[in-house]
């Protein structure tokens, strides 16, 4: 069974690669060699055979359920093969099922474990991955606010939580969570834990949670810190160095959050064009051109993400080559509304919007409704504004332009309540906010007219 576990630690976020694939097929078939003594330990090894057996399968997901069902069903009593069996379920789940079948069987089975265990720290982590979906968020607070307390010296343990609290908008808990991570990381490596890697994830939510709630300069004071952190070659067994990686979003994020098109434009260039992050940067840089008029600049920055698309397919690295092609219609959107085709831009975007699930930390992008909130505002139509930032709203609560969107469409539309609760919940958020921003100004003008009449 030690071999079995070590086989199941390369079934992890961002792996296995080819040689991890490799490294944990020889655990397994080291396990099998043994020639374990039970059932239940020979079902185990069964599972994760489903998942390293080669050749590569597009089924192993599949088999492994099937599998770990059996499993389930032979030890009912085997809390760890439960609480794995719905790991499976929860990560193998579809995105585009509205239903979230798969999700809610997975939060059946864990719900039932975390009330016999409130102190497993798997369960409760499981189940805030099983409910990091809109709609289902808020069924994984109690989850997140235990796991925390399980597992205070654990990074991740403590960053795990704000999933939860960034999907219902809850900045201050997300903000508190991501802190303490960034603190246990830091006292992880310091004691040689090998944990200082967990720094990135939280600061990539404690950046976007800053930037909702009006605290720019705490978010540009992290986003200058992350030039000063040692570079890592490789974490979590990927090949890439995070600390430019977080630069290159949470500097693409600030710009376009704050709609910074002078400083977007000016953004450095700090990989080449072989990384899909360099498509953040050029697409920041091509929205700002766009916005100020420069569709020349536009243009190039978009010859670039489009020559970046083909390198990445050429080296058949399909997931940034999505995320990329995506890029490229924003901007293409941009462009098209910059010349008055608004028609083009708005379908564009409408491709792209089913795809949203929710933003909710600084990943470079802005959601495809919140920019056809903002076109069909300049081309005075607010009533449909309206809609596509309440649409936005559903699976971003709080998200500070959208709510700030929400309320100015509301105002050109005269709908002077509807307007008022959006710039309300705006000066809501931000009541410890440092921000100068104009958005903000306005709804704190707003509220306080109102008020006096």
């Amino acid at each position: 069974m030690a071999h079995w576990g070590i086989a199941a630690t390369f079934n992890r976020w961002a792996g296995p690669n080819d040689n991890q694939r490799k490294q944990a097929w020889d655990e397994i078939k080291i396990a099998q060699s043994l020639h374990a003594r039970t059932k239940r330990e020979r079902e185990y090894i069964a599972a994760e055979m489903a998942v390293f057996e080669p050749p590569r399968r597009h089924d192993k997901g599949n088999r492994y359920l099937k599998r770990m069902a059996t499993l389930c069903s032979d030890f009912p009593d085997d809390h760890e093969a439960a609480a794995f069996y719905a790991l499976g379920l929860e990560s193998t789940a579809p995105d585009d099922d509205p239903t979230h079948a798969q999700r809610k069987q997975a939060a059946a089975i864990l719900e039932k474990l975390f009330a016999i265990e409130p102190n497993h720290p798997g369960v409760a982590h499981y189940l805030i991955h099983t409910y990091d979906v809109p709609g289902m968020a808020e069924l994984g607070l109690p989850a997140a606010r235990r796991y925390a307390q399980i597992a205070p010296a654990a990074p991740h343990a403590l960053h795990m939580p704000s999933h939860i609290f960034a999907r219902l908008g809850m900045w201050p808990e997300d903000i508190d969570s991501n802190l303490a991570s960034i603190t246990a990381s830091r006292n992880a490596a310091m004691t040689h834990m090998g944990d200082e890697g967990h720094q990135y994830h939280a600061m990539e939510f404690l950046v976007y949670a800053y930037l909702q709630s009006g605290r720019e300069k705490e978010a540009k004071r992290v986003i200058e810190e992350v030039k000063t952190l040692p570079k890592m070659n490789n974490m979590y067994g990927a090949d890439f160095d995070p600390q430019i990686s977080a630069e290159v979003e949470y500097s693409a994020s600030y710009v376009t959050e704050l709609h910074l098109w002078k400083d977007a434009v000016a953004l450095p260039l700090l990989t080449d064009n072989g990384d899909g992050d360099s498509s953040l940067t050029y697409k920041a840089r091509a929205i700002g051109a766009a916005r100020l008029g420069d569709l020349a600049t536009a243009r190039e920055n978009l010859q670039a993400i489009n020559k970046l698309h083909e390198n990445l397919l050429a080296k058949k690295e399909m997931v940034p080559a999505n995320a990329v092609d995506d890029d490229s219609h924003v901007v293409t959107a941009w462009i098209d509304h910059a010349e008055g085709k608004n028609d083009d831009a708005l379908k564009l975007l409408q491709e792209l919007a089913p795809k949203d699930g929710g933003l909710f930390a600084t990943d470079g992008n802005v959601p495809a409704h919140e920019m056809m909130g903002d076109m069909l505002l300049e081309m005075n139509r607010p009533e449909q504004a309206l809609a596509e930032y309440e649409l936005e709203l559903k699976v971003s609560p709080n998200r500070f332009n959208s709510v700030y969107g929400a309320g100015r469409a509301a105002e050109a539309a005269k709908q002077t309540d509807r307007a008022s609760t959006y710039y309300r919940q705006l000066v809501t958020t931000c009541d410890h906010a440092d921000s100068s921003r104009p958005e903000l100004i306005h709804a704190r003008e707003f509220v306080s007219s109102l008020a006096k009449n």
